[in-house]
């Protein structure tokens, strides 16, 4: 009984280190970004954003942030299989651009999301990843390593059925 009794002590510690750990991965406030995401806040949140249903095929980068309508992933014909399986009842959508200058890009999101960017039948890694919770119109933003060749935007395992993008030039 009493080894029962210390390995579930230790269990309940474990626990709760775990918990904490989770919770520290969670950076809150829009001061918690690894760099300023003033601009692409912004971006996300203007009212002039144009509204694409998945699978939009765009000849070019967005002059401004988009809002991506999106559907069940069963339904959302993803061109590639997302890298993370998306969890049940979550949405899904993609937006494919045509041309793009070479160059690197920022891409943030409204809300929480998975991100496959592939180009030339590859997925891109990003460059950088920061995200944090409890910040008006902006959750996560990435850096990109973008060539100058085509490439499809895939987002999955979103809450709702609609986000904003913004993919814009890194400063």
């Amino acid at each position: 009984m009493r080894f029962d009794m210390r390995i579930l002590a230790l269990l309940a510690v474990l626990s709760l280190s775990a918990t904490s750990a989770l919770a520290a991965e969670e950076p809150s406030g829009c001061d918690k970004f690894k760099w300023p995401i003033e601009r692409e806040r912004a971006a996300l949140t203007a009212p002039d954003r144009t509204k694409l249903a998945s699978g939009a095929e765009q000849a070019a980068l967005p002059a401004a942030a988009i809002t991506l309508g999106l559907v069940a992933p069963q339904d959302a014909k993803l061109p590639t299989p997302p890298e993370r399986a998306p969890k049940d009842g979550t949405f899904a959508g993609f937006t494919s651009i045509k041309a793009a200058k070479a160059g690197l890009y920022t891409i943030s999101l409204s809300s929480g999301a998975w991100v496959d960017v592939v180009q030339d039948g590859h997925f891109l890694k990003p460059v950088a990843f920061s995200g944090a919770t409890d910040c008006q119109g902006i959750r996560k933003t990435m850096k990109y390593e973008l060539s100058d060749k085509p490439f499809v935007l895939q987002v999955s395992g979103a809450k709702d059925n609609s986000l904003s993008i913004a993919i814009l030039p890194a400063q």
